[in-house]
């Protein structure tokens, strides 16, 4: 089973009301058997809402409101969610499709905190507690390799 974030598939839980949909993602979800996560909207985040990135080992939004805890919520809630999902189904977790450089979803880079785009080297913390589990994480950008490497 590989876990997938909810708007690379078009659901609407992004900050900004919209989604991530990438073709590339949706016809791996097709072919494999996947868990769809939103960290964010579990952690109590509505979509939309104002855009979060991490400043230090904090995650404001752009109101300099601390979120932290909201998205340290969502990140054990889906990590709950997908253990029952193995569980159920009486599959491993194989990897993990998810947003590049999201405070949630990011694996090896995130926002940097300025709000203008630019990255720095990090996780999100849904991505930390995936790695802590020796789960391979992947961003949209590198679903082409898993494509090729990963039939069903």
């Amino acid at each position: 089973m590989y876990i997938i974030s909810s708007c690379l598939l078009g659901n609407n839980c992004k900050y900004n009301g919209g989604n991530n949909r990438n073709g590339d993602v949706l016809r791996f979800y097709q072919t494999h058997s996947c868990c769809v996560v939103c960290p964010e909207t579990a952690g109590g985040l509505q979509s939309p809402r104002p855009p979060a990135e991490y400043s230090g080992d904090r995650i404001l939004d752009r109101t300099g409101k601390d979120v932290t805890e909201a998205f340290r919520r969502g990140a054990e809630a889906s990590w709950r969610h997908v253990l029952r999902q193995a569980e159920k189904r009486r599959e491993p977790i194989e990897g993990a499709v998810l947003k590049g450089n999201s405070p949630s979803c990011g694996s090896g880079s995130i926002y940097d905190g300025t709000f203008t785009g630019t990255t720095i080297p990090g996780d999100g913390c849904f991505v930390r507690i995936l790695k802590e589990h020796g789960i391979e994480v992947i961003s949209e950008k590198e679903i082409d390799r898993w494509l090729i490497t990963k039939k069903k």
